[in-house]
Order: C-alpha cells, then sequence, then structure tokens
C-alpha cells in the first residue's frame, strides 16, 4: 500500500471528536486495509493509502441504508461500498452499546443520520476545520424542518439543558448549529470503539500515541493494551428522562507516556 498520511485537529476532551476519530480511522481501515491511526500533540493522525479528500468524496457518497423498513426510530444502518458496514451498536444491550443511545421517542435515528450524512458535502474537509465546522441542520425530506442531533459533541449537549443556559432554546424558536462531521463519524465510530463503564457513573476511554490499526485501537481506547497516552472520563447528560448526551471529560492521572 502507498503510504499517505493526513492529520486533523482535535480536542480529545471532547468525546464526541475523540470517537469521531476512530470513526474515520474505522472507515480509512475499510477503504485502505492497513490504515493506522494515532494521537499526537492535538490532531489525530492517519496513515493510509489516500487522502482526507479522497476519504472524504467516497464517505459523502455512501449515504446510509435503512436495513428494517418498518422501524424508523432505531433501525440498524447499513454504510455501502467501499465500506459495507452494519451499524447497530445502539441495539447491543449486553456489550454496553445501548448505554450510548441518546435518542428517544420520536427521535428517529434514521431521519438524523440521513440529515447528518446529508451535511457532510458542505462541510470543509480540511485538517482544521472538519470537526469545527458547525451549521444548521435540516431534514432532507423538508429544507425548512431542522433536526435534533445525537448530541454525541459535548460542544452541543453542554448547551443543551434549559437550566445550564438560563432558558429554553426550543421555547424561542432557536436554531444551534450542530458539527454533523463530529455527530456523523462518531456513529461509526461506536460501532467498534466503545468507552468502558466506570463506578463513578462515568465512562472513560484513552487516546493512544503509537500507529494502530483499527482492530488493535479499539482496544487501546479502552485502556486494555499498555501504550503511552491520557485516560479521560465523561458523564452522559440526561436532557429528559430518556434523552440523553454527552458531556465534556476530564483528563485522569492514570496518564502515562
Amino acid at each position: 500500500m502507498s503510504t499517505h498520511e493526513f492529520e486533523l485537529a482535535v480536542h480529545a476532551a471532547n468525546p464526541g471528536q475523540f470517537f469521531a476519530c476512530c470513526g474515520l480511522l474505522e472507515l480509512s481501515h475499510r477503504k485502505w486495509p492497513g490504515s493506522e491511526g494515532w494521537f499526537e500533540d492535538g490532531r489525530f493522525h492517519i496513515a493510509c493509502g489516500g487522502t482526507l479528500a479522497e476519504l472524504g468524496a467516497q464517505i459523502c457518497a455512501a449515504a446510509p441504508l435503512q436495513l428494517d423498513p418498518d422501524d424508523d426510530m432505531t433501525s440498524p444502518l447499513f454504510l455501502p461500498a467501499p465500506f459495507n458496514l452494519r451499524l447497530d451498536w445502539w441495539k447491543d444491550g449486553l456489550g454496553g452499546g445501548s448505554d450510548f443511545k441518546t435518542w428517544a421517542g420520536q427521535q428517529k435515528v434514521v431521519r438524523i443520520a440521513a440529515a447528518m450524512h446529508a451535511a457532510l458535502g458542505a462541510v470543509a474537509w480540511s485538517p482544521d476545520e472538519l470537526l469545527n465546522s458547525g451549521a444548521i441542520l435540516y431534514d432532507i425530506q423538508d429544507s425548512n424542518r431542522p433536526v435534533e442531533p445525537f448530541y454525541f459533541d459535548c460542544r452541543r449537549a453542554s448547551q443543551a439543558h434549559s437550566l445550564d443556559v438560563g432558558f429554553s432554546a426550543d421555547a424561542h424558536n432557536m436554531n444551534v448549529p450542530v458539527y454533523s462531521a463530529v455527530e456523523f463519524m462518531c456513529l461509526i465510530g461506536l460501532q467498534r470503539f466503545r468507552p468502558k463503564p466506570r463506578d463513578d457513573r462515568r465512562f472513560e476511554y484513552r487516546t493512544w500515541t503509537c500507529p494502530l490499526a483499527a482492530p488493535c485501537a479499539a482496544p487501546a481506547a479502552l485502556g486494555a493494551i499498555p501504550l503511552p497516552g491520557r485516560s479521560f472520563a465523561f458523564p452522559l447528560l440526561y436532557r429528559t428522562k430518556y434523552l440523553k448526551g454527552f458531556l465534556p471529560a476530564m483528563k485522569l492521572e492514570n496518564n502515562y507516556d
């Protein structure tokens, strides 16, 4: 494999950005087997068989497909070739995936994922902007109807509760920008990569600083492999009894370089 390398600016204490990097590594791994990723100095690096622009074009062309036509709320999704990836972690009760299902009620994974994917075409696929480009998200079937995100990006989730911001944004018909690349790539990343539950009702994950392919990086993100990196833990925000969001993570002391 002829190797290229690209990098992204990432704030590792934002769990949405961390797992978005994992999701991008997963897609690169499926497009170019042998791809490797690692964290270093506020950047996430991927060594692979192509460029970020090439990978972005393939992702934008691979619209997620609904696998269960009778279930808009929680249907598994499928990313077609060249990725051929089934997404159904939110149905995984034994493996802990369902703990991170942030939507409920009338919110539909099919609708949210489709809107997120459609928005990727307008995102700047550049190292400094990909995970930091925000815009109002709209339904692909109704361009006047805003769509709420998954609340994986802690910049959005930390503003989701009216007690935190001092008023209800919904009551004032306020639309808040969504970081679509973070939300969509995090949806991908959580299929293989999972945070580790802690006794304090927080969830822990860990960066790694040596190049790893996705199958090896997943246990490294759990801290199951003793590699240099930084550990973080984040709580879930309960926006309502059933709706959740990822809050900012705190750096832990069990770090080693």
